[in-house]
């Protein structure tokens, strides 16, 4: 039977709490006298309440959670009374002890003006039975609780009159206790400590006493404070006593611990994309914008919430009553969202897009501008909040005239909105500005500005609409599209579209960064790069719909990194950033908790150092693909191909890391192998029907690869090729043997591998890379992509039942928007990984040319 915590405590408390469970960085503090433990006329018999030594115990458990009791007690009977663990940070003496050699380091003449102050207070009690002393290592305290209360007024007044003779000593009044002490610090310097070492995005602190109002007052932004019994006070909330306190922690407990497990998340495939292939951002089903870098797709984000929670920045539109939106989607075949709320105090629709109005992304100095325009008849509350380099540097916003200004960014960045009156709000080192405003009054729009900080007006809102629209429409209705599930397709192919970085030409494999492919766990990558392989695959998916100006662009990004490059093809890292320049070092944004939780969040990928001796396979496909659609191909291109030949020449017979960059030891990769293969497969293909140049040697050198993937590749006791040469192990990808033409649809060998992959690595509606230890913890989801190579699998045996089952199971685990993550967890039903995902949409555009054939 479950209880309902929240029926015990306000209801602003509760909401209260539930709102803070979500806080990424999450500091717990608390008093212990009267807060976590009941006030008793013997001071050394008050223990905490069970229940809520338990609910601390829980919290400090949690992940992205930390706990502390900061008590005006010595540190030492904090720890013996209180018999927390070790992973709850105990501080004694009002903040001045962390640690319980504190007294040993004291001066010597603190310590003596201490042991005189014991000793008048002494003299003190004396004289009024009743009174107790308690040493601290910088204080004395006289507690009279026990006094006979016609006689406590008067030795309150000796005890202060006697701290008047000794000057220079600090008084502190608590509950029926008076405390000299001879160390300045108090409660709140010790809770902005710990909140700086911990690292705390959020604190909640509970307290009691008088001597809590300094941890109080330090509270700001997300904090909360909570007062236990009567008495004035800086918290914004009140219980009543101890056993209100362990309702609250338990309730905390419960939703931080729902939180992390991934309740109450957006999930990941209901997210929408925003392009305008400079930059891009996400929104929610209800028209949050949670993520945004800029200028460019992987600069640090001015909205991060996706991977750190409102704290970590969002641009929000939402009707004042606080209903959802009614209705979501994208605007015909465009990059265009809009959401419609309906209600009985009207409805509006808010559109948002990032502006191509020009008629290709503006190439000049990093300019762009994310437009969100409001019509209708209702009321709709608009809250700007951003959060400069993820949250880590202080954002402020100035209002200036038609709009907002953010005068201490690194770039350029301004809110034009005129005709909205704004608010500024303070949250901890951030602002945020907050307007209502009543549509039926006119529309209003609102231009996100980065690269500028001019507030002037530009081309008119339904102007640079219509011209977006045009942007993106026209290239998608000259998609030549296939009879099956051509809307998701066309849909498919504008995510790879707008993945595109214009100024280049590379492509990024998404978005986006750190989605976790375990939820609450480690496996969290950044994908706002260009990998060779994978913007190979998805410029040669736009080829087979009709669309070739990707992939000659593609190939020019390819040719400059070369001539940028050291001269040696061989030597090409896996992948680069979107300007064809090297990766910056992996690291970790600390101050970012992760999407439920995950951590580390990541910027750079070390992959970019590993040797994935597969890439030169997907260039050289794309090429031979481009020259059967008939696409002008040049002498620089017969070159490329020349040059990843040459590489293949050179390190075939090396062993790699791997298409999945498992960061382990190097293995002699059967997909790796593979690709070797199809390099110089269809470079001969290339040479004899597009450029009509033959090279005999190529022949033997695509024989030899060949031999050694049937010898060492193929493993008898498995019926299947495998991972690596070195164990037997399966994986996803090798079903690449077939897919590839390395071997025939007939070949026992690959039905064999098919079967294989189908008994061992799918589950449902997907199809898990592989489940050999990798080093990392947890489970990661099954991989679209892979998914897309079974039902392709499927095809080239004639199994079309199964491979039309496949496909339509793969395209329901999509959002309602058309878009798919990078992997799926068929326990939990949800989706995983980095969001939209190249991989996952080129696979599908693959799976409908094939099942439509």
């Amino acid at each position: 039977m479950t209880t309902d915590l929240t029926s015990d405590l306000p209801v602003q408390l509760a909401e209260a709490i539930g709102t803070l469970a979500r806080t990424p960085m999450l500091l717990v503090a608390t008093d212990y006298d009267g807060t976590i433990a009941p006030i008793v006329d013997d001071p050394m018999r008050a223990v905490p309440d069970r229940e809520t030594a338990v609910a601390l115990r829980t919290l400090a458990q949690l992940d992205q959670t930390h706990v502390g009791v900061i008590s005006s007690r010595a540190l030492r009977d904090l720890a013996a009374l209180s018999r927390l663990p070790s992973e709850i940070h105990l501080v004694g003496s009002h903040g001045s002890e962390f640690d319980v050699d504190f007294a040993l380091r004291m001066d010597p003449d603190v310590l003596a003006r201490r042991d005189r102050i014991g000793e008048g207070l002494a003299e003190i009690a004396s004289a009024y039975p009743g009174a107790r002393l308690e040493q601290k290592p910088a204080s004395v305290a006289f507690h009279w609780r026990t006094v006979d209360p016609a006689s406590a007024d008067d030795a309150v007044a000796a005890v202060q009159a006697f701290a008047d003779d000794v000057g220079d000593v600090i008084v502190r009044q608590g509950k029926m206790v008076t405390e000299l002490g001879v160390v300045p610090t108090d409660k709140g310097r010790a809770l902005e400590t710990l909140r700086s070492s911990l690292g705390a995005g959020a604190v909640l602190f509970v307290g009691d006493d008088a001597t809590d109002e300094d941890a109080f007052a330090t509270l700001t932004g997300p904090d909360l404070g909570v007062k236990v019994g009567g008495g004035d006070t800086a918290a914004a909330h009140r219980v009543d006593g101890t056993g209100d306190v362990a309702t609250m922690l338990e309730l905390l407990a419960t939703r931080r611990a729902e939180w992390l497990a991934g309740a109450g998340l957006v999930p990941i495939e209901q997210h929408s994309l925003l392009s305008d292939q400079r930059t891009a951002a996400i929104v929610t089903p209800d028209a949050r914008i949670t993520w945004f870098c800029a200028p460019r797709l992987d600069d640090p984000a001015i909205f991060a919430e996706l991977l750190g929670g409102p704290t970590a920045g969002h641009f929000t539109i939402s009707a004042v009553d606080g209903s959802a939106p009614s209705l979501q989607r994208y605007d015909g075949e465009t990059m265009i969202l809009e959401s419609t709320w309906t209600s009985d105090t009207g409805s509006f629709t808010a559109t948002d897009y990032l502006d191509v109005s020009d008629g290709r992304p503006n190439l000049l100095a990093g300019r762009s501008d994310l437009i969100r325009h409001l019509s209708g008849d209702g009321q709709a509350r608009i809250e700007f909040s951003p959060r400069l380099d993820f949250g880590r540097f202080p954002t402020q916003i100035e209002i200036r005239d038609d709009g907002l200004e953010l005068p201490n960014a690194r770039d350029l960045i301004v809110l034009r909105a005129p005709g909205v009156d704004w608010t500024i709000e303070q949250s901890g080192p951030h602002q945020s500005a907050v307007a209502i405003v009543d549509l039926s009054a006119g529309d209003v729009t609102l231009e996100l500005r980065v690269g500028t900080a001019s507030l002037r007006p530009e081309s008119d809102e339904s102007r640079r609409r219509a011209h977006t629209t045009r942007f993106w429409a026209d290239w998608a209705g000259l998609l030549e599209l296939p009879s099956e599930a051509p809307e998701f397709v066309r849909r498919s192919a504008l995510v790879l579209k707008a993945l595109v970085y214009g100024p280049s030409g590379g492509i990024a494999a998404a978005p986006t960064t750190s989605l976790p492919e375990h939820l609450g766990g480690v496996r969290n990558w950044d994908y706002r790069y260009c990998w060779l392989r994978d913007a190979a695959l998805s410029a040669a998916a736009l080829v087979r719909l009709g669309s070739h100006i990707e992939a000659m662009d593609y190939l020019d990004w390819v040719l400059g990194v070369l001539e940028r490059g050291d001269g040696e093809p061989e030597r090409l890292n896996p992948l680069y950033a979107l300007d064809g320049g090297k990766l910056p070092p992996e690291a970790d944004i600390t101050e970012l908790a992760g999407y439920g939780g995950s951590r580390p969040v990541r910027v750079g990928n070390a992959a970019d150092n590993q040797v994935q001796l597969d890439v030169f396979g997907p260039i050289v496909d794309l090429v031979h693909v481009l020259g059967e659609r008939g696409a002008p191909l040049s002498t620089q291109h017969w070159r490329l191909v020349e040059a990843m030949v040459g590489a293949v020449e050179l390190r075939w017979s090396e062993p790699d890391h791997g298409i999945w960059e498992i960061r382990a030891a190097p293995r002699h990769h059967v997909y790796s192998k593979v690709m070797c293969w199809v390099t110089v497969d269809r470079a001969i293909r290339i040479g004899t029907e597009v450029f009509g140049r033959e090279r005999p040697d190529w022949h033997g050198l695509r024989d030899e690869i060949a031999a050694d993937i049937f010898e060492n590749g193929w493993n008898d006791s498995v019926n299947s090729f495998t991972a690596a040469y070195d164990g037997t192990d399966l994986d996803a990808s090798v079903l690449m043997v077939g897919l590839s033409g390395l071997v025939a649809a007939d070949d026992p060998r690959f039905e064999g591998t098919v079967r294989g992959v189908e008994a061992q690595l799918r589950d449902g509606p997907t199809v898990y890379r592989y489940h050999h230890d990798d080093g990392l913890p947890g489970v990661e989801g099954g991989f679209h992509l892979m998914t897309s190579w079974l039902i392709d699998s499927y095809a080239m045996l004639g199994e079309l039942d199964e491979a039309h089952s496949l496909f339509r199971k793969l395209l329901a685990t999509a959002g309602d928007t058309g878009l798919l993550a990078e992997e799926y967890d068929p326990v939990a039903h949800r989706s995983l990984g980095n969001h939209p995902q190249a991989y996952s949409h080129l696979g599908v555009i693959n799976n409908a040319l094939n099942l439509s054939a």
